[in-house]
C-alpha cells in the first residue's frame, strides 16, 4: 500500500517555501513546486508517497487551491509527480535519474560527480592478494553446507583476538559475523527492541541507523551533541537516560558519525553504570574505532565497563578496509550471540564463506593496512581543513582526531539548499537534516575526507562558488533532462 503524507505534515516539511522577494521573484506555484523537489532531493520526502489532495494542501498552507493545482502540474511536467484520476498523486523521479547512495537523486551519467555523500575509502592494495589467498583456503569448507550463522571460526577468533588486544577479553563464542555493521544493527534491533520501543540516540547520528530505528517504529529520544569537544554533555546524557528510561540507547563513542567526537573514558563508565541502573541496553557502534589520527590514544572500549551484559558492540570492516567487503560483527555475551543467531536464520542464514576468508587475511595484515589508512586520512583531512579555511572561512569546523568526517557549522540554515545547488555543479553532499529528525540541522553539513586531496580541493571550490550564488538571492531553476535527437 502506498503511504500518504497529510497536508499538515507536508506543510511542516515545506517550512518557508515562498519565493524570495525582489526582481527575480518567481510565482508562488513555481516556488511551491521547487520546494517539493527540494524535499525529494535531500531525502526528506520519500519516493512513492501519495501527496495530499489539492484542497487539503491549500488549506494547510493557507493559499489558494489554484496555486497548489499549478504546482502539482509543474511537478508532473518535470517528472516528479504521477497522478491518476481517483487515485491521487504520488512522488517519483524523472526517468533519466536514479536515487544515489545518499538518498539524493542524481543523473544517471554522473561520472564527473565528486561524491562527498559517502564517507568511505577505496579498497586498499592488499585486498586483491587477500582475495587470492582466501580462494586457496576455500576448498576445506566445500565439503559442508556452508551455513555458519555465527560465522566461520577463523574469523570469529580473529575478531575476538582484536578485542582482547584492546583490553577487552573476548572469546569467539561472543562474536557473531554479519553482512556489515548495518546488518549487525538490524539484527540487534530485532532481538532487543519491540516495535514502538523507546530508544535514545545522539543528535546528529548515522542516517542509516535512524532508518533502521524508524523501521522498528521506535520512539526516539535524542541527546544533542555540541560542536566543540567533547561533544556529549554528561549531565544531559545521563539525565536523559534516567528520565526516559529507554529500552535501548544507540551510541557512537569512537569518532562519532558525523561529528568525529571521541567520548572520554570517565563518561563511558558513567553511561554503562547508568544504563544498568535504569534497565537500558547499550548498542555501541565502533565503525571508526580503528582510525585514530594524530597519535590519539583511544579510551578503553565501552564494553570493558560492563559487568551485566548491558553493552552490545557492533563493528565491521567497511571504514578501515573496504565497504564492498560486507563483513561486520556483533560482540555480546555468548547467550546473546546464540539468540541473535536464532533470529538471523529467518533473515539471511549466514554470511558468505569466501568473504569471511578474505576478512581473515586482511585482519592478519591489519597493522600495516590501518597505518597506511591513517597516514592517508591525515593528509586528506588537513587538505580539506586548509581549503575550507581559505574558501569558506565563515564556516566553523572542529578538527576531528579520528574517523573520516568533518561536521561543519555553516553560516546560515542553508544545508539542503546548498546540497541542491552543489549537485548542479557536480558535487554530491549529504546535508545536515539527513543526520537528524524532523528536518533539523539545516546549519550543518557533513564533509568526509575519504577522497584524494585534489578532489577535496576541487569540491570545496565548487561549493564555495554556489554558496556565493545563494547569497545573490536568485533561486536556482530545476534543469530539465537534456534531449539529444
Amino acid at each position: 500500500m502506498t503511504s500518504q503524507v497529510r497536508g499538515v505534515q507536508l506543510a511542516r516539511l515545506l517550512g518557508q517555501w515562498h519565493a524570495l522577494p525582489g526582481r527575480r521573484r518567481s510565482p508562488d506555484y513555481a516556488a511551491l513546486a521547487g520546494a517539493v523537489r527540494g524535499l525529494l532531493a535531500d531525502g526528506r520526502l520519500p519516493l512513492g508517497v501519495r501527496l495530499p489532495a489539492e484542497r487539503e494542501l491549500a488549506e494547510a498552507l493557507k493559499i489558494s487551491r489554484t496555486t497548489v493545482t499549478a504546482a502539482y502540474r509543474e511537478l508532473r511536467e518535470s517528472g516528479h509527480l504521477a497522478s491518476r484520476r481517483g487515485a491521487g498523486s504520488w512522488t517519483m523521479l524523472p526517468g533519466t535519474h536514479r536515487v544515489a547512495s545518499t538518498g539524493l537523486w542524481t543523473p544517471l551519467d554522473d561520472r564527473d560527480m565528486i561524491d562527498l555523500g559517502v564517507a568511505a575509502l577505496a579498497a586498499p592494495p592488499e585486498l586483491l592478494p587477500a582475495a587470492r589467498a582466501a580462494a586457496e583456503d576455500l576448498p576445506r569448507y566445500l565439503g559442508g553446507a556452508g551455513y555458519h550463522p555465527t560465522g566461520i571460526i577463523e574469523l570469529r577468533e580473529a575478531v575476538a583476538r582484536a578485542y582482547t588486544d584492546r583490553g577487552l577479553p573476548t572469546s569467539p563464542d561472543q562474536i557473531m559475523v554479519t553482512n556489515g555493521t548495518q546488518h549487525a544493527l538490524d539484527l540487534v534491533l530485532r532481538l532487543a527492541l519491540a516495535p514502538g520501543g523507546n530508544v535514545l540516540v545522539e543528535a546528529p547520528s548515522y542516517p542509516n541507523a535512524l532508518a533502521a530505528l524508524a523501521a522498528r517504529r521506535a520512539r526516539i529520544t535524542t541527546h544533542g551533541l555540541a560542536v566543540e569537544e567533547p561533544g556529549w554533555d554528561a549531565d544531559l546524557l545521563l539525565g536523559g537516560l534516567r528520565q526516559a528510561r529507554p529500552k535501548l540507547a544507540y551510541l557512537i563513542p569512537d569518532f562519532q558519525n558525523p561529528t568525529g567526537h571521541l567520548m572520554p573514558a570517565a563518561l563511558r563508565e558513567r553511561v554503562v553504570a547508568t544504563a544498568h541502573a535504569v534497565g537500558t541496553d547499550l548498542v555501541v557502534d565502533e565503525s571508526f574505532v580503528d582510525l585514530p589520527l594524530d597519535g590519539t590514544v583511544l579510551p578503553p572500549p565501552t564494553a570493558s565497563f560492563d559487568r551485566h551484559s548491558r553493552v552490545i558492540t557492533i563493528g565491521g570492516m567497511s571504514k578501515p578496509f573496504w565497504g564492498g567487503l560486507r563483513i561486520g560483527w556483533v560482540r555480546a555475551s555468548a547467550p546473546q550471540v546464540q539468540r541473535l543467531a536464532a533470529a538471523r536464520v529467518g533473515v539471511d542464514m549466514a554470511s558468505p564463506v569466501l568473504d569471511q576468508l578474505v576478512a581473515v587475511h586482511l585482519l592478519a595484515d591489519a597493522p600495516g593496512i590501518v597505518a597506511a589508512r591513517q597516514a592517508q586520512l591525515t593528509v586528506q583531512r588537513d587538505a580539506l581543513l586548509a581549503v575550507l579555511a581559505q574558501r569558506l572561512p565563515e564556516w566553523r569546523v572542529t578538527v576531528p582526531h579520528g574517523g573520516v568526517t568533518l561536521w561543519a557549522e555553516l553560516d546560515g540554515p542553508i544545508s539542503s539548499a546548498l546540497a541542491r545547488a552543489a549537485e548542479e555543479v557536480g558535487v554530491r553532499l549529504a546535508p545536515g537534516p539527513r543526520f537528524g529528525l524532523d528536518g533539523t540541522l539545516e546549519r550543518f553539513l557533513r564533509l568526509p575526507f575519504t577522497l584524494p586531496a585534489a578532489d577535496l580541493v576541487e569540491a570545496v571550490g565548487r561549493i564555495a562558488a554556489v554558496r556565493y550564488d545563494l547569497d545573490r538571492g536568485g533561486r536556482s531553476q530545476w534543469r530539465e533532462p537534456a534531449v539529444i535527437a
